[in-house]
């Protein structure tokens, strides 16, 4: 089987890419990565070359969510089209929107990891305004176009259904992380965050207040935070150290590092999301993201019962280990296999990129 698959070097698609594509590989499947959007940093280059990829293939095309990308997501969708002639996919694995609408000779899985009109609400607390109608539009239209549409919640499937229509083939399949060198250390008193600090979503700074409100030491890793961004042995590191991983999310669909630090064995402080309560039910301490005084609480007393910190953590290890690469691996491959007995080769375009 031969996968094109999209990606950017912004976030945690990154990474799901990363972690999916090399599961994949292992299972004798060739996989070609389109990376779209800012080059990938000295770090993912290496973690690329090190995938075993059949190739990876890069341009500085603007993705959607951003500002005004609409003569770069064409031209990405021309590039696409010209690259799926040649590697002749047997499934093209979109990790955005716009160019499930394509017609690219193969099957189409658009997979949301997230969008403007669920971040919009979440974050800013009212619908996106009308500057974002075209996308909207493009949205739709892009998994209207989809063979298949995935989503690693079900919570969040029902958002896209809410915001854009029911989408084609809607299927829930939970993101998973390789346990490769994430593993409990010996445990220090302190509360750990990571992520895009500049990013309104991730909330950290939080927990930058959070520092006036407790003893113990608050770290805080990623761009732009007050630690900046460390390597992923670092990272490793910090995750295995840490008693507390407190992520108070305004918006969060999955949330790949909080199931890393699990890994790791830390105790779950998080945004109380529908979605991050399902991905997590009873295994993480819920607070309200926009009460700093909740959110210090709920750490207080998990620094201060130690007992109930280590089952938590316990708990959150457990649930982690459930969403595995593999498991994640195994669900694409069900999904591609039934897709190329059910789905076209060709289909119509759903609609413009315009």
């Amino acid at each position: 089987m031969r996968v094109l698959m999209t990606a950017d070097a912004v976030g945690g698609v990154f990474t799901y890419a990363l972690e999916l594509a090399s599961g994949l590989v292992a299972h004798d499947v060739d996989v070609v990565l389109a990376v779209l959007g800012p080059v990938p940093s000295r770090e993912q280059r290496r973690r690329l070359e090190d995938a075993r990829l059949a190739d990876v293939v890069e341009r500085p095309y603007a993705l959607e969510w951003m500002d005004e990308p609409w003569d770069d997501v064409e031209r990405a969708g021309e590039w696409l089209t010209e690259l799926a002639e040649v590697e002749q996919p047997d499934v093209v694995h979109l990790n955005g929107y716009a160019h499930g609408a394509l017609d690219l000779g193969a099957a189409k899985v658009v997979v949301a990891h997230s969008c403007v009109l669920s971040w919009h609400e979440a974050v800013r607390g009212r619908p996106a305004g009308a500057e974002w109608a075209r996308y909207r539009t493009v949205v739709a239209a892009g998994l209207r176009g989809a063979d298949a549409v995935v989503a690693p919640t079900r919570v969040y499937l029902d958002e896209l259904a809410r915001l854009y229509g029911p989408p084609p083939a809607a299927t829930e399949i939970p993101n998973g992380v390789a346990c490769d060198g994430l593993r409990p250390l010996p445990k220090e008193d302190v509360v750990l965050g990571a992520g895009r600090f500049w990013d309104e979503a991730k909330n950290l700074p939080a927990l930058e207040r959070l520092r006036a409100r407790l003893a113990a030491p608050v770290t805080i890793a990623g761009d732009g935070a007050p630690l900046g961004r460390v390597g992923r042995e670092a990272l490793a590191d910090l995750y295995g150290r840490a008693a507390i991983f407190a992520s108070p999310a305004l918006y969060e669909p999955f949330g790949l590092a909080a199931v890393e630090a699990a890994l790791c064995g830390c105790a779950l402080v998080l945004g109380d999301l529908p979605t991050l309560r399902e991905v997590w039910q009873d295994d993480a301490s819920f607070v309200d993201p926009r009460d700093d005084e909740a959110l210090a609480a709920a750490c207080r007393q998990l620094l201060h019962d130690r007992g109930r910190r280590e089952r938590l953590g316990r708990a959150a290890r457990r649930r982690a280990l459930s969403y595995s690469r593999e498991r994640m691996v195994a669900a694409y491959l069900d999904l591609y296999r039934r897709l190329l007995t059910t789905a076209p080769r060709t289909r119509p375009a759903a609609g413009a990129l315009s």
